[in-house]
């Protein structure tokens, strides 16, 4: 099986060439973790940036008392948005789709799932987006993989078809070797040197705050927090992404 270490490193100035980019995170963090050096890096090249928040990102303690669902969803909302402006995509306004969080849906057959796609459609067409970041088709958590059969439906239906870059999340921690490309796939990986970018993406992460220790939903002991194992992966120089192949 191929280590991410292995991949072929893009220098920093492959964004220079991203045009008009939006982001899709499943929760908020994720666009942090998977894709916030890149984010920076186009905001420094001077390149637009625009983001789409796909679930409601109430999951992650689901047991707390203090914060209700609806307040839970508004303390991660707003790390979000925190984060974007760290990142300096805060001059647009976060498309928010507000899907259940662990039942993102993932096929035309689910609630919501069709009127994602219109509301997604709509979005990249209104940014004239040039590239967008998706979650890796088979990054190892269900909402990740239900948001790149959005995104792929979105594009499916598109008369101008943006460049797709496929970020990893989950995959540095769980990926079986199934879950990673294969020759079916005809993606390529590599690895993003986001060196300039790494300080910007780091605050990013810890604008999060209720998903790092000590973190702020404290009532529930059961709930999700990203360990220092995870947010490891995360603290390199190196971002790594898939791409289609040329064909």
């Amino acid at each position: 099986m191929l280590s991410f270490s292995e991949y072929p490193v893009r220098a920093a100035s492959l964004v220079a060439g991203l045009g008009s980019t939006v982001v899709v995170a499943p929760h908020p963090d994720d666009e942090a973790l998977g894709c916030g050096g890149l984010l920076a890096l186009l905001r420094q090249a001077g390149q637009p940036v625009a983001a789409v928040l796909v679930s409601d990102g109430t999951m992650s303690h689901p047991n707390s008392v203090l914060f209700s669902a609806p307040a839970r969803q508004a303390v991660r909302t707003a790390e979000f948005r925190h984060a974007l402006t760290i990142l300096g995509a805060d001059a647009r306004e976060p498309l928010l789709l507000n899907l259940p969080d662990g039942r993102v849906p993932a096929s035309p057959t689910e609630p919501g799932f069709t009127e994602s796609v219109a509301q997604l459609r709509e979005f990249l067409e209104h940014h004239q987006t040039e590239t967008v970041l998706v979650p890796w088709r088979r990054d190892p958590h269900p909402d990740h993989r239900a948001t790149a059969q959005l995104v792929q439906a979105t594009l499916a239906a598109m008369p101008h078809l943006p460049r797709r870059l496929e970020y990893v999340v989950w995959a540095w921690e769980r990926a079986a070797p199934e879950d990673l490309p294969t020759a079916a796939d005809a993606v390529q990986g590599f690895r993003l040197d986001i060196a300039a970018g790494l300080s910007q993406k780091q605050r990013a992460i810890t604008a999060h705050r209720s998903q790092v220790a000590p973190g702020v939903f404290t009532d529930d002991s059961e709930g999700f927090l990203l360990s220092p194992e995870m947010l490891a992966h995360f603290a390199g120089p190196y971002e790594v992404y898939f791409e289609a192949l040329e064909s």
